[in-house]
């Protein structure tokens, strides 16, 4: 009987063993009661794109009142980097894992990243509303940033060394090669439009996607601080464009990158629900609206003429 007790109790302890590991194994995973509709998820931002992300969680949350986002802006560098934590379930940033990062979430986080485009943004150049310099060759700008340019104009970005922007000008403007002592940092994208607006001979980079759309009270505000430059086509010489929608769409415009997310969530959970939404013609119409290029939508462009 005494033998009989120790095995029933040796069993109890051990149920309660197995039910606490798998109750603690993987903050990743969903719980039972969430659902793409229902749940919380902590997620990864470049700051950067923080004005259209913040338009998307609030139309979602919006329409799933149960469904949470808690989002971290950060450095894309920062972003990057939470690709190997836990608890960061999703990273929207400009580019997406390599090889060597998806294995690492495979073998040590135990999900399956799943990664997609959804918009394609430009970096804007902006200078003061006195400048006379509102055009530029990718040549001057090239000139500018390695500090061989004879103007005397001070490049600065949101930060010099972990920004998606940084990272886009030194590998695919300067080719790998390094910016010039004379670029200044500043700590965010709205620094950048502070500084700009206070710095007459400033010449700012950042995404488009902060001063891009006239129908938001607050970059309303913003452009009448700072003035959005031309940039040479590059295939059509003494064409300049702005970062407009369709000079995106038909890559007229020379700086322009993508917006992508990687999901890090085996079951479907809040994350899917949210990738679902970026992606689905609701997401897609506020990358749109916020003038961006939506990346998954088909959209038609007409020939229109104006009257004078």
């Amino acid at each position: 009987m005494k033998g009989r007790k120790i095995i029933h109790s040796l069993q109890i302890v051990l149920c309660l063993v197995v039910v606490l590991i798998f109750n603690s194994c993987g903050s990743n995973a969903p719980s039972n009661e969430e659902a793409i509709d229902r749940g919380t998820i902590h997620i990864s931002v470049d700051e950067s794109f923080k004005p259209i992300i913040d338009s998307q969680i609030k139309v979602f949350e919006s329409s799933y009142p149960n469904a949470k986002v808690i989002v971290h802006y950060k450095p894309e560098a920062e972003c990057l980097k939470d690709f190997g934590v836990d608890s960061i379930r999703m990273v929207i940033a400009t580019r997406g894992y390599t090889e060597n990062e998806k294995h690492y979430m495979e073998d040590s986080l135990h999900v399956s990243p799943s990664k997609m485009v959804v918009a394609r943004d430009a970096i804007a150049v902006i200078v003061h509303p006195n400048s006379p310099d509102t055009l530029f060759q990718m040549q001057e700008i090239r000139d500018l940033l390695l500090g061989k340019s004879t103007k005397k104009l001070l490049p600065v970005f949101d930060g010099i060394k972990a920004t998606s922007t940084v990272r886009f000008i030194i590998d695919s403007v300067l080719k790998g090669q390094s910016l010039g002592a004379n670029v200044t940092a500043a700590k965010s994208s709205e620094e950048v439009i502070d500084y700009v607006s206070r710095t007459p001979n400033a010449v700012g980079f950042i995404g488009v996607g902060w001063v891009g759309n006239k129908e938001d009270s607050t970059q309303l505000s913003y452009l009448e601080k700072v003035r959005v430059a031309q940039i040479e086509n590059p295939n059509e010489p003494g064409v300049y464009v702005s970062p407009a929608q369709y000079n995106i769409y038909y890559m007229r415009y020379p700086m322009v990158r993508d917006l992508i997310y990687v999901l890090k969530e085996n079951n479907n959970g809040v994350g899917h629900g949210f990738a679902y939404f970026l992606s689905g013609q609701r997401g897609q119409l506020i990358f749109k609206r916020s003038y961006l290029m939506p990346a998954q939508m088909r959209l038609n462009v007409r020939n229109a003429s104006l009257r004078e």
